[in-house]
């Protein structure tokens, strides 16, 4: 499987140039607002084969069936709320924190859930990834049920589930690695690559295609590449 990725990440790094790239034109050219706004559709529009982009947004629709009570908006931090009719799951809502991968952790191990509805926005990706591998090591089932969403870095800690369902909607896209937020583009790029392989050996572990990321990659920051259900069962990310 070494090979595997090996393989993948040297096919996307055509990719990471060129996001380099625009990483360069970003520091030495003039602000273009108009250039940078972000053209995709609103998430409301219905989304079709090849017709998939929609412009990114950390706003939920309003769903009045949700398993769970649903505070007003999302919170900014995740946090963990009970299941209606099911003492054995909990909801896990908000935005992924830098650092509250820690706290979530304890919380989880505490009341000791065999299933977890999400619905995030997404956030921090290393804290993703520490939830994600918690889940499967404590074989927690995850869910987005209809309605909810599961977006950015969220889907990482959806493949952590043992089990995996989804009637919402998940989304990918790029992400930033590392601290190097004020160092030069070609400085950054370093950390770039480093966090997309670690997510890549990360999915892999998970039993999940890495060609997943090929829409990720491609997907700008301020735009969500939305999965098609066939699409989530060709890279494996929902369970049969």
């Amino acid at each position: 499987m070494k090979m595997t990725i090996q393989s993948a990440v040297k096919g996307m790094l055509l990719l990471q140039l060129a996001l380099a790239g625009l990483l360069l034109l970003g520091e030495f050219a003039p602000p273009n607002p108009q250039f940078f706004a972000p053209r995709a559709p609103s998430m409301d529009r219905p989304v079709l084969p090849g017709d998939q982009t929609r412009r990114y947004t950390q706003d939920v629709p309003e769903t009045p069936d949700r398993p769970y009570n649903m505070p007003t908006g999302l919170p900014d931090r995740l946090t963990l709320q009970a299941v209606t009719d099911q003492p054995d799951a909990l909801a896990l809502i908000g935005g992924v924190d830098a650092g509250g991968a820690d706290r979530i952790i304890k919380e989880l191990a505490d009341a000791a859930p065999s299933k977890l509805y999400l619905n995030s926005p997404g956030g921090s990706v290393d804290d993703a990834l520490r939830l994600g591998r918690y889940l499967r090591s404590a074989g927690i089932e995850t869910v987005v049920a209809k309605g909810d969403v599961c977006l950015s870095a969220c889907p990482y800690i959806f493949a952590g589930g043992e089990t995996r369902s989804a009637d919402g909607t998940l989304g990918v896209h790029q992400h930033s690695f590392g601290q190097n937020t004020y160092l030069p583009a070609f400085l950054a790029v370093e950390d770039i690559q480093r966090g997309q392989s670690q997510v890549m050996t990360y999915l892999d572990d998970m039993g999940l295609d890495v060609r997943v990321m090929s829409h990720a990659l491609a997907t700008g920051p301020q735009d969500i590449y939305v999965l098609l259900p066939e699409e989530l069962k060709q890279y494996k990310i929902v369970t049969p």
